[in-house]
């Protein structure tokens, strides 16, 4: 399936903002990019197994809101990531 990086994790993708991953679920997709770009993982999902606070995560058109949120290989993933600052 196709997987859209934000700008700020693009680091780990060779400054890709387009990549393929494999797996039936968000969270062996997540195992999969983390495979091909060591370390991206663990931007997006925090010690607790869970999508950190500034991060979104969409399948298609639908939030996915847990890790467990299926997909099928013509599925699109869209990670946003919020940026802040004070």
């Amino acid at each position: 399936m196709r997987v859209f990086i934000p700008t700020p994790l693009r680091s780990y993708t060779g400054d890709r903002g387009e990549v393929e991953a494999t797996g039936a679920t968000v969270a062996e997709a997540l195992r999969d990019l983390d495979a091909r770009f060591p370390g991206i993982r663990f931007r997006m999902i925090d010690e607790q197994d869970a999508i950190r606070r500034h991060i979104r995560i969409w399948v298609n058109k639908d939030e996915a809101r847990t890790l467990e949120a299926s997909l099928v290989e013509s599925d699109e993933l869209i990670i946003f990531q919020a940026l802040s600052g004070g």
